[in-house]
């Protein structure tokens, strides 16, 4: 395969895949090894580097998306900003709490919260950033709630490990705040993208944050 020739199909690939690319699915699409499409990869995102681009490639959830820069954020909120449909507050606690804590069932989200989760936990369930991770050893075997790859495209977080420490204050229900451990920065963007509704995703199913995939529906 010409490299350029090569280059061209991988970003088509990025601009249409609704999720993040694996080097693996490349790979299977492409008709070659993961470490030419690795390769690839790596010539193309210098390509995009260049100061006069508006679109980024990202590693993300496992894989790679084609991104808005985020010196583009105004505009691209501008653009799209009518379009927003966030997480209410609720919602956002809630899935602050699985994420923090996962596996957990929803009586033990609820004991967090202090009141009753069942239409956060629906919301969540129906936009794919919380899964039925199986069910706990307990009377009743309740059924314990995690995150999903859809949650770590939304935030923008290549894993779960990126997420920034915090405190989850069980004296005081719904209290959730970061640890001193954390860093200013890692602070404001938990502060940011768990509670005020304004992650990587909010923006982009959104259509507001510069940084979410460059093409993606709401879902």
């Amino acid at each position: 395969m010409i490299w350029n020739h090569g280059k061209m199909i991988l970003e088509a690939l990025l601009l249409a895949s609704p999720e993040p690319l694996t080097l693996k699915r490349i790979a299977e699409v492409m008709g070659i090894d993961e470490r030419d499409a690795a390769l690839l990869m790596a010539d193309l995102q210098k390509d995009y580097e260049a100061p006069h681009r508006g679109l980024a490639i990202r590693e993300m959830a496992g894989g790679y998306v084609l991104t808005t820069r985020p010196e583009a954020a105004e505009y691209v909120e501008r653009l799209l900003q009518p379009r927003a449909r966030g997480l209410s507050h609720a919602a956002l606690e809630t899935l602050a709490i699985i994420a923090y804590r996962q596996p957990i069932t929803k009586a033990e989200i609820e004991s967090v919260r202090g009141v009753k989760v069942d239409r956060a936990l629906e919301t969540l369930l129906e936009r794919g950033l919380i899964e039925d991770k199986g069910r706990k050893d307990a009377p009743g075997r309740p059924i314990l709630y995690g995150t999903t790859a859809e949650f770590l495209r939304y935030f923008g977080l290549k894993e779960l490990s990126e997420l920034p420490p915090v405190e989850i204050d069980t004296a005081e229900p719904g209290l959730i705040v970061p640890t001193r451990s954390g860093s200013g920065k890692e602070e404001r963007k938990v502060q940011a993208s768990l509670f005020d509704g304004e992650g990587q995703g909010a923006g982009e199913s959104a259509g507001g944050e510069a940084g979410a995939p460059a093409v993606q529906g709401e879902g």
